[in-house]
């Protein structure tokens, strides 16, 4: 309850901060620039005014690994503000990982035997997806609109320019399905949600074997089906100080780490035979 009071309040702030900065804009400031101008906020379509303003925010902005750890919260918050009050916004926020290579593989048993018969390797694959909004992400905007700007799981995954069909349309379902029973490919919904008109939060809980490394938060603002606003957010997933530099030591001076991993071993062994010893 208490965790929940100081989402709600945080937003509550940030919508604070968005009405008063409305209201403290000079009337001029808030004529809408043109249409040829472009930037981070701007419309999809040319024709349409953009949103002036959205102010986003997340927490954590680093989430720190221990031995125990078994996932973490992460919240997005938003703020628009805009000269149009009785515009209806959609919300999307897309959380996405270190981005890497996988392979599939397919699998088909003869006998008691299980054979590895065909793959497909893709590269550039994000570790993590999450994609949250606060309705279906079909309604509220086309397929070519989600396919051009990136939106939705299946968007997220680059089409591969390789021999032996990587684009084969059941491997990249499987490998759609495996992440998502691994929790590392998530789509919500519901996981948007709007505090008032012009305020919204986002919540997702990170799996405990969330990789390590950058994540790029991007939130997008739509107005019947066309791009209105979009901002982008940074957060690092990393080990503690201990535990870092333990891996950190085994990576770069892997000789040394062994060396003292044998000597450790060693060690322990000579003094449970000390302990132990039956005279």
């Amino acid at each position: 309850m208490r965790a929940r009071g100081a989402i709600t309040g945080a937003a509550l702030l940030l919508a604070a901060i968005a009405a008063a900065v409305s209201a403290a804009t000079p009337a001029s400031a808030q004529t809408p620039p043109p249409a040829a101008s472009t930037g981070a906020a701007n419309g999809a379509n040319s024709g349409q005014p953009p949103a002036q303003k959205l102010v986003t925010t997340l927490s954590p902005s680093k989430i720190l690994i221990q031995s125990n750890f078994a996932g973490q919260a992460l919240t997005v918050f938003g703020a628009i503000e805009d000269n149009d009050r009785s515009a209806n916004y959609d919300a999307v926020v897309t959380i996405k990982g270190p981005r890497g290579a996988v392979t599939v593989r397919r699998k088909q048993r003869w006998g008691p035997f299980w054979f590895n018969l065909d793959n497909r390797k893709y590269i550039g694959i994000p570790a993590y997806i999450a994609v949250l909004s606060n309705r279906d992400v079909r309604e509220i905007a086309s397929a070519a609109v989600r396919e051009d700007l990136h939106i939705g799981i299946n968007a997220l995954i680059p089409q591969q320019v390789a021999r032996r069909g990587a684009n084969d349309p059941e491997f990249r379902a499987a490998l759609q399905r495996l992440r998502r029973e691994q929790e590392l490919f998530q789509e919500d919904p519901e996981g948007v949600t709007f505090v008032s008109p012009r305020v919204f939060q986002a919540s997702i809980n990170l799996p405990g074997r969330v990789p390590l490394g950058k994540y790029e938060v991007e939130v997008a603002v739509f107005t019947d089906g066309a791009l209105e606003a979009r901002r982008n957010l940074t957060f690092e997933v990393s080990k503690t100080d201990l535990e870092q530099a333990i891996a950190t030591s085994a990576r770069e001076y892997p000789i040394g780490y062994g060396l003292v991993i044998i000597f450790m071993a060693l060690l322990l062994g000579w003094i449970a035979s000390v302990i132990f010893r039956r005279d």
